[in-house]
């Protein structure tokens, strides 16, 4: 019977590899060996996840390799999200509503960020791309979200967030505000008064289950 590490690492190269057969085999495994499905999610279908995140970033793999990945992994999570359900240790860690600010349609970190927060016990509400600064505001109060995640892609398209700040916390009492995309910065965020940033999905992923942790 495999051992955990080698459960995780089928797991991992499976959602990089794009296979969604080989993905469910091995949650399959990890379910007939006793693993945590917690665990096979966070250490070896998010892991994978997150490492063609990064090599998204770096050029060396593009959206199609993306979008294979992403199906191999929800077909893992197929597999091993109820499992984690029924166990009740899928305690909802918050909700977040999140969205690219209007005018941009780069959506590609939007999606990666997403998934990540999903697959850490996040509930998230896409508001999809080129949204509406007012939108954000509105679906935040209508889903009593606790997190609102913004990216922009441009730098055109990021002042949308400066200007909007004040009243995202005036609007928006209590609820924790995260920027993200490629012309944004920690120094940025801090200067405009958002509560977190997150230079890639992971990253994004870390920080929204800190600040919700510490609502």
């Amino acid at each position: 019977m495999a051992d955990e590490a080698e459960i995780f690492s089928q797991l991992k190269q499976a959602v990089m590899e794009g296979d969604e057969d080989v993905a469910v085999a091995a949650a399959q495994a990890a379910v007939a060996a006793g693993v945590d499905p917690q665990r096979a999610i966070i250490e070896g279908l998010a892991a994978g996840m997150a490492e063609m995140g990064r090599l998204y970033e770096r050029e060396e793999c593009y959206v199609p390799e993306l979008l294979v990945s992403s199906e191999a992994l929800y077909a893992g999570l197929g597999v091993l999200r109820p499992l984690v359900i029924a166990s009740g240790k899928a305690e909802k860690k918050g909700v977040a509503v999140i969205g690219v600010v209007q005018g941009d349609i780069h959506d590609i970190g939007k999606n990666l960020v997403k998934m990540m927060l999903e697959v850490n016990g996040i509930e998230v509400h896409d508001l999809g791309r080129d949204v509406d600064m007012e939108r954000f505001i509105t679906a935040t109060q209508e889903t009593q979200a606790d997190l609102l995640c913004l990216s922009a892609l441009m730098t055109t398209t990021m002042i949308a967030i400066k200007d909007y700040m004040p009243a995202f916390k005036t609007q928006l009492p209590g609820v924790k505000i995260m920027v993200g995309g490629a012309p944004l910065n920690q120094q940025l965020a801090d200067e405009w008064g958002a509560d977190g940033y997150g230079e890639n999905a992971v990253e994004a992923a870390r920080v929204a289950v800190r600040l919700l942790e510490t609502k």
